[in-house]
């Protein structure tokens, strides 16, 4: 769409204020035709700008760019954006855990789309495929999920070590680990990541891994059904597997250990599928979701004998053999006839790193 104004209607505008400081019109002309920018391409509110600069191209003998004007960025009230609507700098949204990839590529879609259902690109594509063209008339809107969404887009996209560069760095800073580099972190970085959409969002990651939020989750109505299911039975066989080394030797195995006991484990109790492992998930995680299992665990035993993990005062590291010391002091005749509000159901543990 092109936009005309009638001169008349401009008046003599003021270029240099009384006590010599040019005004705003006058420098940017000047330092975009110093920088040589070809395009202007900026919010539909500098409209009124966009002709006296003109002027001043014209006065000047500058190279006159081509100027584009784009519709305001809106909040979800279809308001101007502003502070009260939350982050409004580029360091804010760096400190909130943003990646210039994923910041960028969000912000490129307010109002473009290169035709197609493709939301996700790089900075390469988009230099290749934005069009003025394609630009939208209409008003976008500002929407934070949508941010974090394709902000872990372009987290998970990054090569291996970088994001467990920037990940382990972090945790080292907020005193999650001891070091920022290891194969505790490079292996919690990979069990983590598809839950982690913001940088920041790593340490709540960590710590829910190597907590053991058992009686909440025992007492919750979510858990109420896995208690149900003869729960307390269960707790048995794996405190008499865990006496007795067998537990602790396929964890020793790794991945193969641990599923070769699993599949015993299941068959010795007659269970399987879910009836299997949500009792095992709940006894040994404490909580009723979360990322693979076993590799979880595996996890769990590493950092318990492996020391790269901070103390619980600063992780809320709980340790394997801490759990189990928990699950020898569960009342479950207490959580059976529904005492819930009962703290002394279960004694939490006092963790300290090994």
């Amino acid at each position: 769409m092109k936009v005309t104004w009638n001169l008349d209607t401009l008046g003599d505008f003021v270029i240099m204020r009384s006590n010599g400081q040019p005004v705003y019109n006058f420098c940017v002309t000047v330092d975009d035709a110093t920088m040589a920018i070809s395009h202007v391409i900026r919010a539909e509110e500098h409209l009124p700008n966009t002709l006296r600069q003109a002027l001043i191209y014209k006065a000047l003998e500058f190279p006159m760019p081509k100027f584009a004007h784009v519709s305001l960025i809106l909040a979800p009230d279809r308001s101007k954006l502003s502070k009260r609507h939350g982050a409004t700098s580029v360091g804010q949204f760096k400190e909130m855990g943003l990646l210039p990839e994923g910041m960028v590529n969000y912000l490129a879609l307010l109002g473009w789309g290169d035709g197609t259902e493709n939301e996700f690109f790089t900075l390469d594509q988009l230099v290749d495929k934005f069009t003025i063209e394609r630009v939208n008339k209409s008003g976008a809107i500002f929407d934070s999920t949508k941010l974090r969404w394709m902000n872990g887009q372009h987290l998970r996209s990054l090569p291996s070590e970088k994001l467990t560069e920037l990940i382990g760095e972090l945790w080292k800073s907020t005193g999650m680990v001891a070091e920022s580099k290891g194969s505790f972190v490079e292996e919690a970085v990979q069990l983590l990541k598809d839950g982690i959409d913001l940088i920041t969002d790593a340490d709540n990651a960590l710590s829910s891994l190597l907590s053991y939020p058992l009686y909440s989750t025992l007492s919750s109505p979510e858990g109420k059904p896995v208690l149900e299911d003869k729960l307390s039975e269960v707790a048995a066989s794996l405190l008499s597997a865990y006496d007795s080394g067998e537990f602790t030797n396929a964890l020793e195995e790794g991945s193969s250990g641990w599923q070769k006991w699993v599949k015993n484990f299941g068959k010795a109790l007659k269970r399987k599928g879910k009836s299997l492992f949500m009792p095992l998930r709940v006894l040994l995680t404490g909580k009723l979701h979360g990322p693979d299992m076993g590799a979880g665990l595996l996890l769990v035993y590493k950092a318990g004998i492996c020391g790269e993990v901070a103390p619980a005062s600063h992780s809320g590291f709980v340790t394997l053999d801490e759990r189990f010391n928990i699950l020898r002091q569960v009342d479950w005749d207490s959580l059976n006839k529904n005492d819930d509000d009962n703290p002394a159901n279960v004694k939490p543990a006092t963790a300290h790193v090994c």
